[in-house]
Formats: structure tokens, C-alpha cells, sequence
């Protein structure tokens, strides 16, 4: 009777949310958007009809709330331009073996955006 309660009670434990930070590093000659994408479930960041704007040759971190084993993938075009991609792209439907990541709380992914 133990065993199948504690059973239930881990299979029904809810998720609980991470905090982790992105790192990009835009070494473009332009300006580019950014949004990450949850394989597991419907959520975008920033969200909202939102990107996070990268200016040329910055650095920026961005700080997320996600899932704890959440696989996000990132998705990267120059702004104004969307056509010019990189990771799955603005509607996250470009294949891209090196862009997504697992979120773990207290983590930083770096993105790499080369010219």
C-alpha cells in the first residue's frame, strides 16, 4: 500500500520552475531578434508577441522561468530581415541539431551568433 502511494505520489508530483539565465553573444555586424521555443509545451520567450533585440557585436543575458528538464531550443534572425535565420528561426520550424538545451535552475546556456 506504501509503495503505491509513495508511486502516485511521484508520478503526480507537479513540475516546478527553474530559474536559469541565456547568454548571447551577437558577434554579427547586425542587430538580431531572438526567442526561445519549449519542445515540451506551447511557451515562448519573451512571449507576448516580444523578442529579445541582440544589438551588433553585443552580449546580452537573459534571465527565463522554465521546467526543470524543459528542452528549449533557440531561434535567431536579423531584425527587420527574417529571411537571414539561424537555430529554428523565427517560427521554430528550421532543423538545428546544436541549439537547444535542457533547462537546469541556476544555469547559464551561452548562443553564439556568428557573422
Amino acid at each position: 500500500m506504501i509503495r503505491a502511494l509513495l508511486a502516485f505520489l511521484l508520478f503526480t508530483t507537479p513540475a516546478f520552475a527553474a530559474d536559469m539565465s541565456v547568454f548571447v553573444r551577437n558577434q554579427r555586424s547586425d542587430g538580431v531578434a531572438l526567442e526561445l521555443f519549449s519542445r515540451d509545451s506551447q511557451k515562448v520567450w519573451p512571449g507576448g508577441d516580444k523578442v529579445f533585440l541582440i544589438r551588433p557585436k553585443a552580449r546580452k543575458s537573459v534571465p527565463i522561468s522554465c521546467e526543470s528538464g524543459e528542452h528549449i531550443c533557440w531561434g535567431a534572425w536579423v531584425d527587420g530581415d527574417d529571411s537571414v535565420t539561424a537555430g529554428v528561426g523565427p517560427d521554430n520550424d528550421q532543423p538545428c541539431d546544436t541549439c537547444c538545451f535542457i533547462c537546469v535552475e541556476h544555469s547559464t546556456e551561452t548562443v553564439d551568433l556568428a557573422e
